[in-house]
């Protein structure tokens, strides 16, 4: 008879075999053979090699329990983690969004304002708003005129004949956004269609 167990833990190879045959043949009390031994002698070299065999299995076990206890609580903190980095990020966009906000409340205060002011202090704010958006990597799409039609990056409202070659871009309708690789708002833009 063979008793076997083996297993993996966190790259630790884990092996135990015992085969109960051939370890029963290396019994020995006092020097004599298995062969030799009375049944009582017998009785008690496998209740010690039982023990041994159960304590072996105890250690495992209790190495299994912590080990695992030990991922769950790398899980935890990973999920902890994640949500804190999240809640940072969230924060520090709109801590860049209240500036703006504030800009632009200033601006609607001011009495008497012409005309060129008023530009400027939108083309201050905006200027302040790319800021934001760089930091927070926001990034816009605005293809030029006659790029080649993406549709991971653009999205076609309407095709018309142009002397751009087919499925060129032909008119900006609104800018999209990419913030850390995915596309948050595709571009909309109208394509040359083809001149069949």
């Amino acid at each position: 008879m063979i008793l076997a167990y083996d297993f993996q833990i966190g790259g630790n190879d884990m092996n135990t075999k015992v085969n109960s045959n051939d370890d029963l043949q290396d019994l020995e009390v006092d020097n004599k053979s298995i062969d030799d031994l009375s049944p009582e002698e017998l009785n008690v070299c496998l209740q010690d090699k039982l023990e041994k065999l159960e304590s072996i299995i105890d250690n495992q076990n209790d190495k299994i329990l912590r080990i695992s206890a030990e991922m769950e609580n790398v899980r935890k903190r990973s999920q902890e983690e994640l949500v804190k980095t999240r809640k940072f990020a969230i924060e520090s966009f709109a801590e860049g969004m209240v500036s703006v906000k504030d800009s632009l409340e200033a601006a609607l205060l001011q009495k008497n304002q012409n005309i060129n002011s008023l530009t400027e202090g939108v083309s201050l704010t905006l200027k302040q708003l790319d800021s934001v958006f760089k930091s927070n990597m926001l990034q816009e799409i605005s293809p030029a005129l006659g790029d080649k039609f993406d549709p991971t990056l653009h999205q076609a409202i309407s095709s018309v004949k142009s002397d751009y070659p087919a499925n060129s871009v032909v008119e900006i309708l609104q800018k999209g956004y990419v913030i850390s690789e995915r596309v948050l708002r595709p571009a909309m833009v109208v394509v040359a269609s083809s001149n069949d």
